[in-house]
C-alpha cells in the first residue's frame, strides 16, 4: 500500500485530495495546523484505518515514521483576506514549510509535489499565460507575501530536484472552486454566492473588466493527480482556458441564483491582475488533461452546496488571526 502524506489537508483543496487519495487505495497522513482550514472537511476521514490526522505546522519540523512514497505540499493560505492578514505565516508556510518538506522526501526517497499558483504570473505582460513567462510580480507589494512564497517553493524545488536528484512535480493552479470553500475566503465565487444567498448587492472591484479562468474541483484533482503519476518535473499549470472577465461573471451568479441583487462597484485592490487565462498546452501533450466540466455545470453543484450550509456559515465573519 502506497503511504502519502497531503499537507494542508483539511483545507479546500487539501482535503479533496485526502479522498481521492484514499480512493486509489493510499494510506493518507493529512496535516495541517488549522489556522485557514477546517477540521469538519476531513472528519469523514476519521474512522478509516487508512486516514491519519497530525495537527502541526509544517514550519516547524516534520517528522513521519515509516515509510513514503508521496508527499503533497498544499499547506498554505490561499484567499487575500488570509494572506494580507498573516503575511508572516504565508512567507514562511512557502519558505521554511517547503524547506522542511523536501528534507522529509529526501530522508524517505518519496517523490513530492508542491501546489504552486497562477500568482507567480503575478499582473501578466503574456496572455495567455504559458510556463516560459516569468512573470510580472511586485515583490514589496502587499500581495507580494504570497506570489513570492510561491515563487521561491519553486525555486528551492528545482534546487533541490538538480542538486540533490530528488524526485519534484510542481503544478500552477489557477483559480478553482467547488464544496468546502469558506463563503467567507474573499475568493470571487464563494463571496458572489454568499453575497446572493445573503440578499447582498455583489461587489466588483474596479470595473470588472478583469478576466479570470474557473476551474471546477475534480477537475482540478484529476491534473494535479495525473502530473504527480506523471515523470515530468518542469511546472504545469492545470486550470481551465474558458476565460471571462468578472462583470459578466457576477451576472452569470444573478442569473444563477435567481436573485435581483445590484451589482456595485468599489476600487481595486493593490496588484490585483487584470488578466488571468491559462495556456494548458503543456497539460494536454504530457498529462493528456484538459477540464471537462463546463462552469455552468460546476455552477450549479457549487450553488446547491453553499445552499446546503447552516445560516451559522451563511453568516459567518471573515476569520480574526491572534497577533
Amino acid at each position: 500500500m502506497k503511504k502519502t502524506l497531503i499537507t494542508g489537508a483539511a483545507g479546500f483543496l487539501g482535503s479533496h485530495l485526502c479522498d481521492r487519495f484514499i480512493a486509489e487505495g493510499h494510506h493518507v497522513i493529512g496535516m495541517d495546523n488549522l489556522i485557514t482550514g477546517d477540521i469538519k472537511n476531513i472528519e469523514h476521514l476519521f474512522h478509516l484505518k487508512r486516514f491519519e490526522f497530525f495537527h502541526h505546522d509544517v514550519t516547524k519540523f516534520v517528522h513521519v515514521p515509516g515509510k513514503m512514497d508521496y508527499i503533497l505540499h498544499f499547506a498554505s493560505p490561499a484567499s487575500p483576506i488570509d494572506y494580507l492578514k498573516i503575511p508572516i505565516e504565508t512567507l514562511k508556510v512557502g519558505s521554511l514549510g517547503t524547506l522542511n518538506l523536501l528534507g522529509l522526501a529526501r530522508d524517505h526517497g518519496a517523490r513530492i509535489l508542491v501546489a504552486s499558483t497562477s500568482e507567480v504570473y503575478g499582473d501578466p505582460l503574456v496572455h495567455p499565460q504559458n510556463e516560459e513567462y516569468y512573470g510580472n510580480v511586485s515583490p514589496i507589494g502587499p500581495r507580494g507575501v504570497y506570489d513570492e512564497a510561491k515563487r521561491f517553493m519553486e525555486s528551492i524545488t528545482m534546487a533541490y530536484h538538480r542538486h540533490h536528484g530528488l524526485d519534484t512535480r510542481i503544478v500552477r493552479i489557477f483559480n478553482t472552486y467547488g464544496s468546502r470553500m469558506r463563503l467567507n475566503d474573499g475568493r470571487v465565487v464563494p463571496a458572489f454566492m454568499g453575497q446572493a444567498l445573503r440578499g447582498e448587492d455583489l461587489t466588483v472591484f474596479g470595473d470588472g473588466s478583469q478576466s479570470r479562468s474557473f476551474t471546477y474541483i475534480d477537475d482540478q484533482i484529476e491534473g494535479i493527480y495525473r502530473l504527480l503519476m506523471s515523470d515530468y518535473v518542469e511546472p504545469i499549470n492545470i486550470g481551465n482556458p474558458d476565460e471571462t472577465t468578472i462583470l459578466e461573471f457576477a451576472e452569470e451568479i444573478i442569473k444563477l441564483t435567481g436573485t435581483d441583487q445590484k451589482i456595485v462597484f468599489k476600487p481595486l485592490p493593490q496588484d490585483d491582475p487584470m488578466q488571468r487565462q491559462p495556456d494548458i498546452s503543456r497539460a494536454k501533450e504530457i498529462l493528456d488533461w484538459e477540464p471537462k466540466v463546463h462552469r455552468s455545470e460546476g455552477l450549479k453543484k457549487v450553488f446547491e452546496y453553499f445552499k446546503s450550509l447552516s445560516d451559522e456559515k451563511l453568516w459567518e465573519a471573515h476569520r480574526e488571526f491572534l497577533p
